[in-house]
């Protein structure tokens, strides 16, 4: 098969095949990739083995990644929970991948990296498993009250109670007061973590390039913002993305009465599942947060060619976390202003 190398920015064929694929996610769309351009530099690049002239029936879209930290690679995607490859057998698969790795040689790149929930006809990519990673998902097909009944009677359950009694407000929206609001929280959670923070401009960027398919939520107790996330949304699907809270106030419910919100108005705009992201298996705290409002647990890989490869990014955040640890509250922004664009 001749394949292609398309911008999926300017080629409106990407788009149209997005609408029509049910493998498709909010992560390949160009809003998606426009903002991880404008954050980090990344350039997109689709191989597709469909002609200028044709209708695109297939495509793998990647970033490219040049670092000086962690090397020049081509990923499928940075910073997205994962990246269904859009094919529909093993041929078209192979196909693309191939071009893959004859383009990352030709660019002097170290690898790529597909990061899909199934890789599907996995016996044909001649790829190498790298990273595991528990996935989660909430199926909306059910009745609200056939989701609430799963969910966990103390940790879930009896904090929205709580939250009712406690009179937390419920805040939404896209302008700067509510990125102001979550980054904010943002930061104290990171702190907490004693991870560095992501750019601001990175969140200004999602809710400027997606619009209304990403919305930051807010609980508010007496007028100070307690809990925030945001969340993102496309065709079938809703997404929580990131989370973040201030611990003094955790014992009111304002993450567990953002997410039920999230949930509930997910399923009244008829999606089909609500999409939990991805958790480190050693992340037990995370992986029981999300199994506690009745989510299902999936086992992801990445995947990487050549497989021999090793990791880099995750040593560069390893480093980052332990210098982060020793620095002052006014400096661990700018870190993170610096790092992220290495590690995606």
């Amino acid at each position: 098969m001749t394949v292609y190398a398309i911008d999926p920015l300017s080629d409106s064929r990407w788009s149209e095949l997005l609408e029509r694929h049910p493998d498709a996610s909010v992560f390949h769309t160009p809003n998606w990739l426009h903002a991880l351009q404008r954050t980090y530099g990344y350039e997109p690049v689709v191989f597709t083995t469909s002609a200028p002239n044709e209708e695109m029936a297939d495509g793998i879209v990647f970033c490219r990644v040049n670092s000086w930290l962690t090397g020049k690679r081509l990923v499928s995607l940075p910073f997205s929970d994962h990246c269904q490859p859009l094919v529909d057998s093993p041929e078209e698969l192979q196909s693309l991948l191939e071009e893959a790795k004859s383009s990352i040689e030709k660019c002097g790149q170290k690898y790529l990296e597909v990061r899909p929930i199934d890789l599907k006809y996995a016996e044909h990519a001649d790829l190498g498993r790298t990273e595991k990673f528990y996935f989660h998902s909430i199926d909306l097909t059910d009745s609200l009250d056939e989701i609430s009944a799963r969910l966990h009677t103390s940790h879930v359950k009896r904090k929205l109670k709580r939250a009712d009694s406690e009179n937390l407000i419920y805040s939404e929206g896209r302008d700067d007061r509510h990125l102001g609001m979550f980054y904010k929280l943002l930061l104290v959670t990171r702190q907490r973590h004693q991870i560095p923070p992501q750019p601001k401009h990175w969140f200004g960027n999602v809710l400027s390039c997606l619009g209304d398919f990403a919305k930051i939520r807010v609980a508010l107790k007496d007028g100070e913002p307690v809990a925030s996330i945001l969340t993102l949304a496309y065709k079938n699907a809703h997404y929580y993305k990131y989370g973040c809270s201030d611990l003094r106030f955790s014992k009111m419910g304002g993450t567990q009465m953002l997410l039920w919100r999230a949930i509930a108005e997910a399923k009244g705009a008829g999606a089909d599942f609500f999409d939990m992201g991805r958790s480190d298996p050693e992340n037990t705290g995370l992986v029981e947060f999300k199994e506690r409002w009745g989510a299902q647990r999936k086992e992801i890989c990445y995947y990487r060619y050549p497989s021999t490869t090793k990791t880099g990014d995750g040593s560069a955040m390893k480093l980052a976390q332990s210098v982060f640890r020793r620095i002052p509250a006014g400096l661990q922004e700018t870190i993170g202003n610096v790092l992220y664009k290495h590690i995606g």
